[in-house]
């Protein structure tokens, strides 16, 4: 290795970016008070970032921070999967040995995925949750490090990072909460095409407000001739600093490659073009000094000492002096942990690589590979492999380049580097065909391919054959989210399969789980005909892992689309199956089926007690995505039949376990379960907060939509109708149009109902109501159908006294009857709800009572829903002053008008509120220090005047200019003008417009409009 060398170019003096400098001392001094920070920083190739970051890094350290660096490293086209990750990790290792093992204590064997010095990293089941586990035992790792002592992670060239880095960088920016710690990533801004993939990325982390983002501009003519200055140690000629920085734009580096040419006599005739530009000190150097810049373009971007001695094959001594050339010409440095050498700028390097003859290329990635074959230890292990695929690769030897690339693909998913992994896989695919015979029947045996039955007798030592390389690529694509191509890879494998004779059914039927598992996911279907042919192809075969899961997915199927007999014998027929061959996963997750299937219906205590014992028997075995769907579903149920209480404790449990295991998917269902119950309780803030975080990034849109609708469903009964359809419109964006889950279209369906009703859409909530008793309520969807049927139920008796919906209401309330009478009631929650829905299709006839509401209300005072119980209080207090009352009827509808308020007041449910309120002062009734509270009168609140308020009032009940002139005692023209107002001041375009809002805003009793009806219809 070399000693110290005098280099020339690089300016002593920092120059300019005082602004950018001052925000990440900022970021800095914010992250030494716990409050984590993430910046990015781009820019233009050359235009100065790592310098900046060089200058932060020794501001930092002087402060007495820890500095860690990683770099994304470009091997040819490929990236090291993490490697920015694994570099800074080992640089914290070694700069705070105790801490980081401290943090690391009990995950050390998940955590060598990224940092090998750690342990082996276990074999273990992977599945689709198993990259997100590893993303977030890193954050509470950084987390846990930076608690005690300023932590900066820097990494650099992120438009270099691969897939894995990319999704592990996007989620420690969004999920870091505390800790001394500054995540710094740079990226060149200037090679983010439109479809480079860190287009997204940045796309994404900008509607981050945690993420602050840099953009470094190029140097202004001042600022040039103050870094021309530092680095002639000498005051430049004016004329040539204008020359220079008219040629270099201001671009940092560029104005040292000319200030170096000009201060050697050697800019006269040097061309424009910026190859030449950078190649010009290239080709200064000697011979030997050029071949090995030669050879370090083409390593990657760092190249070890070792390795390039073996590639370069110069006596010691000439490779020393060949290197002592090029770091003294400032073309290459030595890496900062003075084990190899890099070019001191990738532009550089850049253009060097292009210079390459092809051939010339191929033959130096064929040197590297079989340097790297005849001696291994010429490059850190957990790049070994990697490398050496790229290599070969590269080299365009498929004999060579198969059996590597296979075996880096299974390096990569024992680090969870599923997205490195599927691009090798399908690399590997791409040098099948013109890989020798004799190479493909000596290939590595199956990796991982879930229950799929790999070809041969003995897949421990049968060769890899093609259809198993495509499993192992169709799991890899969904496990790394990237479905389309999945998608892609199992249909080809089905044509395969297909054109086969003897094409095995056992293989074919996985691919069509799989083909369904990604419609769904990807929202092009429901997955059920390809489920079918799953089904098909496996009737009549002896028990098998495929034959139970097929089983096992057709009744989760059924269970979440067309739940009853056919979902319940799937269940037991998978648990069968599933104990027979030892596929113990799937036996749990048949028999978390069956206990939903059983609670829904109304076997109660025993599907609850088979919940529990699942949740158990999971935990205990290390199941953890079984547990994690326990904890999904129990408490679901559980909340389904009103012991929300019960389900709170269960959810925040779940909660914390699927972030120590970095479940997001489960993560995201438990926040929107843990909404619904919060929501039941009366504990709304903490419902919206929940629903809040449902909304986090995940792998599929389903938890994200049932989110969205949660905060609808809260923004409805707090009188936010705007909010409510803005989020409504969010779940219907999110759920998708091609699975129609009655999980997810009943509880749209009545929030649309809500909406509708409430913005005086009546004829659009009939509508909606209509689709849904179309779809109809499979069994065991009763959770869902009771609040539909009541949400319709209520706006038709609302709208009772409108004219314009008497048409066809009649065969409405008889729809919502016979759907009534059809839907189950398990539970006593939906027993009540079953009355409350009954009573609701009275009062839309008239034919309510104060006995009816009585009912109603002991239904509820038995459960725990404050929410409801003050709405039909609320509405017995209604019935009891419609019916004479006498002075204990006002009594008692005084004291359920103050219970019913005080609910309504501590919820923010401001439609309730109010109603109460003008329910108690159309009353006469005292409801706080003895005065009765005033409801705020929408009629002033509009610029009504007396007259266009009782005008208004007669155009609801269906008067005509005429009749209301009849009864004011005004001429047809003046109550025309009058009509002609009061559309302007409420903004609506009809009379039926106006009379929906004037019912929606209760501007007048019931009764005044029933009277006014009845005179019509007289």
């Amino acid at each position: 290795m070399l000693g110290p060398v005098e280099t020339r170019s690089v300016s002593p003096v920092f120059v300019g970016r005082s602004d950018e400098l001052g925000t990440l001392k900022d970021a800095l001094a914010r992250a030494e008070a716990a409050e984590p920070q993430a910046l990015l920083l781009g820019g233009e190739a050359g235009v100065g970032k790592t310098r900046l970051v060089e200058e932060f890094a020794a501001a930092a350290c002087r402060q007495g921070a820890v500095v860690a660096l990683g770099g994304c490293v470009e091997i040819g086209a490929d990236g090291l999967p993490f490697a920015p990750f694994s570099t800074a990790l080992r640089a914290l290792r070694a700069a705070m040995p105790d801490e980081l093992a401290a943090a690391a204590a009990g995950q050390e064997d998940e955590l060598a995925r990224l940092l090998p010095e750690f342990g082996e990293a276990p074999a273990g089941r992977h599945d689709e949750q198993g990259m997100a586990r590893l993303f977030e035992l890193t954050a509470r790792l950084l987390e846990r490090v930076a608690a005690e002592r300023t932590v900066v992670i820097a990494l650099e060239d992120l438009h270099w990072a691969d897939a894995s880095t990319r999704h592990l960088l996007s989620y420690l920016l969004r999920t870091l909460r505390t800790g001394r710690l500054v995540v710094l990533a740079t990226y060149r801004a200037d090679d983010i095409h439109r479809r480079h993939p860190m287009r997204p990325l940045l796309a994404e982390l900008d509607r981050l407000r945690t993420v602050r983002r840099i953009e470094l501009a190029r140097f202004t003519r001042e600022e040039v001739g103050r870094q021309m200055a530092g680095i002639l140690a000498a005051e430049p000629d004016p004329a040539q600093v204008d020359e220079i920085f008219e040629r270099s734009d201001g671009n940092a580096f560029f104005v040292e490659e000319l200030a170096v040419a000009w201060a050697e006599g050697c800019c006269t005739g040097l061309t424009d073009s910026l190859r030449d530009l950078l190649l010009v000190r290239v080709e200064a150097l000697s011979e030997s000094a050029q071949r090995v810049a030669r050879i370090v373009a083409e390593g990657g971007s760092t190249v070890e000492y070792p390795l390039l001695a073996a590639v370069a094959r110069l006596a010691e001594d000439d490779l020393i002096e060949a290197l002592r050339t090029a770091v003294g010409a400032n073309i290459l440095t030595a890496t900062p942990g003075g084990d190899g050498y890099r070019f001191r700028h990738s532009l550089v390097r850049e253009a060097v690589a292009d210079d390459l003859l092809p051939g010339e290329r191929s033959r130096l990635n064929r040197r590297y590979a079989e340097a790297l074959e005849a001696d291994p230890n010429l490059v850190q292990a957990d790049a070994r492999v990697t490398r050496l695929a790229s290599y070969w690769y590269q080299a365009h030897d498929p004999a060579k380049a198969l059996p590597a690339v296979l075996d880096a693909s299974v390096v990569a998913r024992r680090r969870h580097a599923y997205s490195e992994q599927l691009r090798l896989l399908e690399r590997a695919m791409e040098l099948w065909d013109t890989a020798p015979g004799e190479v493909r029947a000596a290939l590595r045996p199956v990796d991982y391919t879930d229950v799929y039955p790999p070809c041969g007798c003995d897949p421990v030592t049968t060769p890899l054959r093609y259809l198993d390389l495509m499993a192992e690529a169709a799991v890899a694509g969904r496990f790394c989210g990237e479905r389309e191509r999945a998608l892609k890879i199992a249909k080809r494998a089905l044509r395969i399969i297909e054109d086969d004779e003897d094409g095995d059914p056992l293989r074919a039927a996985w691919f069509w789980v799989q083909r369904s598992r990604l419609v769904q996911d990807l929202a092009r279907g429901d997955g059920r005909q390809e489920l079918g042919t799953a089904q098909d192809l496996v009737r009549g075969l002896p028990p098998s892992e495929v034959h139970a899961d097929v089983l096992a997915n057709v009744a989760n199927w059924c269970m979440l689309h067309e739940p009853g007999p056919e979902a319940f014998a799937a269940a037991e027929r998978a648990v069968e199956y599933a104990r027979m061959v030892g596929a113990r996963e799937i036996e749990l997750n048949a028999r978390i089926t069956m206990g939903c299937l059983m609670v829904d219906a109304g076997d109660v205590e025993n599907g609850m007690a088979e919940l529990h014992r699942v949740k158990e028997t999971a935990l205990h075995e290390g199941a953890t995505g079984v547990a994690a769907r326990a904890y999904v579903n129990l408490p679901s149920e559980l909340h389904s039949v009103g012991r929300s209480r019960e389900a709170v404790p269960l959810l925040r449990e779940g909660l914390a376990f699927a972030r120590r295991y970095g479940l997001l998917d489960s993560e995201l269902w438990i926040w929107g379960n843990l909404s619904d119950s919060l929501y039941t309780l009366g504990q709304w803030d903490e419902a919206a907060e929940a629903a809040t975080g449902a909304l986090g990034s995940a792998a599929g849109a389903k938890p994200r939509g049932a989110g969205a609708l949660r905060l609808a469903h809260i923004a409805l009964a707090r009188g936010e109708v705007a909010e409510a359809g803005r989020q409504l419109a969010i779940a219907h964006e999110h759920y998708g149009p091609h699975d129609p889950m009655p999980q997810a279209l009943l509880p749209v369906a009545r929030i649309a109902v809500g909406v509708a009703a409430e913005e005086g859409r009546f004829l659009d909530a009939r509508a909606e109501l209509d689709r849904a008793l179309g779809a109809g309520f499979p069994p065991g969807t009763q959770r869902y159908g009771w609040p539909l049927l009541l949400a319709a139920a209520a706006a038709e008796a609302d709208a009772r006294a409108l004219p314009a919906l008497a048409d066809g209401r009649a065969e409405v309330l008889d729809r919502l009857a016979e759907a009534v009478r059809k839907l189950t009631t398990g539970a006593p929650l939906w027993v009540a709800y079953e009355r409350w829905t009954r009573a609701e299709l009275h009062r839309a006839r008239g034919t309510d009572t104060a006995a009816l509401w009585s009912d109603v209300v002991t239904d509820f005072e038995c459960l725990d829903n404050p929410y409801d119980l003050a709405r039909v209080r609320r509405r017995l207090a209604q019935a009891l002053l419609e019916e004479a009352p006498g002075e204990d009827e006002r009594d008692r509808a005084t004291e359920l008008l103050r219970l019913a308020g005080a609910v309504a007041g501590h919820l923010g449910a401001r439609p309730l509120a109010e109603a109460v309120a003008r329910l108690a002062q159309r009353a006469r009734l005292s409801l706080i220090d003895g005065t009765v509270r005033r409801a705020p009168d929408p009629a002033e609140s509009l610029g009504l005047t007396n007259r266009e308020r009782d005008v208004l009032r007669l155009v609801s009940a269906g008067r005509t200019n005429r009749q209301i002139a009849e009864e004011l005692f005004i001429s047809p023209k003046t109550a025309s003008v009058h009509v002609s107002n009061i559309l302007g001041k409420l903004g609506v375009s009809g009379r039926g417009e106006a009379a929906a809002m004037a019912h929606r805003l209760a501007l007048f009793p019931q009764e005044h409009t029933d009277r006014a009806a009845a005179g019509q219809r007289t």
